[in-house]
């Protein structure tokens, strides 16, 4: 008898448990993402997880990497590039659905040197000294690396400082690593980095003029997705006024208006392509 009573509530505990599984199934929905909007995004996936109970899986890496990921593997319902260059690349394949597109956040250019700036870069035109140690992205795969090869060919310093540029990192996360870890003396980076790490680096903003073009990050429902009202529910979260604060909170640049006050008269958005001429300029 002892033993019957012990028994009745587990099979009642099963029954239940197997029953809300059946009633209650997450739904789930997976984001590619560029580098540049990890912190933010972590957030924003989190709150928007609490608000709806849809659960949002982050993929980061170079916007480039993400999208050859995407078309691969023919599978994620957002992509959420680091600049309106890879999602004109991704609604040209047939990745991202135009007509849902969206700005979640403008970043600006900037040049990202070691705390304290020891060695007294004060100028685009500094990174051309010898002797100093620059470091970019890939700009075959990552958003900041294709704005950085454009800054230098519209300030016509392609050739002087890519005498000094020594690596290329392969997601934008590993090229900010660089500074942080003293390994090169700067970057070409956004300048939102120096925000979320002002202990290890300082932001060396560039002249109005340099400033060829403001970028944004862009995010755009994908052609691939099999929950398309759950992901279309995420990037209206993402500019709803709740998403938009968590970007304010980490720093990021939310309105035109306030970009523009770092370079009022560049275009905003568009797209450059790599030269028919490009080769690396690591040596």
């Amino acid at each position: 008898m002892k033993g019957l009573l012990v028994l009745i509530p587990v099979v009642l505990l099963t029954v239940t448990s197997l029953d809300g599984c059946i009633m209650e199934e997450q739904k789930t929905i997976t984001v590619f993402c560029g580098s540049a909007s990890k912190p933010a995004m972590e957030e924003a996936a989190k709150a928007f997880e609490e608000k709806t109970g849809i659960k949002v899986y982050l993929n980061f890496s170079g916007s480039g990497t993400m999208l050859s990921q995407m078309k691969l593997s023919r599978s994620g319902d957002l992509y959420i590039p680091g600049s309106p260059d890879h999602m004109v690349m991704a609604e040209y394949d047939g990745v991202a659905e135009p007509e849902s597109a969206k700005r979640i956040a403008y970043l600006m250019p900037a040049i990202l040197v070691q705390r304290g700036n020891p060695r007294n870069i004060w100028a685009l035109s500094d990174l051309a000294r010898s002797g100093i140690k620059v470091g970019i992205a890939d700009p075959e795969s990552v958003s900041i690396g294709l704005y950085a090869y454009e800054i230098l060919e519209y300030n016509n310093l392609r050739q002087e400082v890519g005498r000094n540029i020594v690596t290329y990192g392969e997601s934008y996360s590993k090229i900010v690593g660089l500074v942080v870890l003293k390994a090169v003396d700067a970057i070409i980076g956004w300048r939102i980095s120096s925000q979320w790490q002002s202990d290890a680096i300082d932001v060396v903003y560039l002249e109005p003029e340099q400033v060829p073009r403001i970028s944004y990050i862009p995010a755009a429902v994908s052609t691939f997705t099999e929950d398309r009202g759950s992901a279309q529910k995420f990037l209206d979260f993402l500019v709803s006024p709740h998403g938009q604060q968590i970007f304010n909170k980490w720093e990021y640049i939310t309105t035109e208006s306030e970009a523009r006050k770092f370079a009022p008269n560049a275009e905003v958005g568009g797209e450059y392509k790599l030269p028919e001429t490009y080769r690396l300029l690591v040596k």
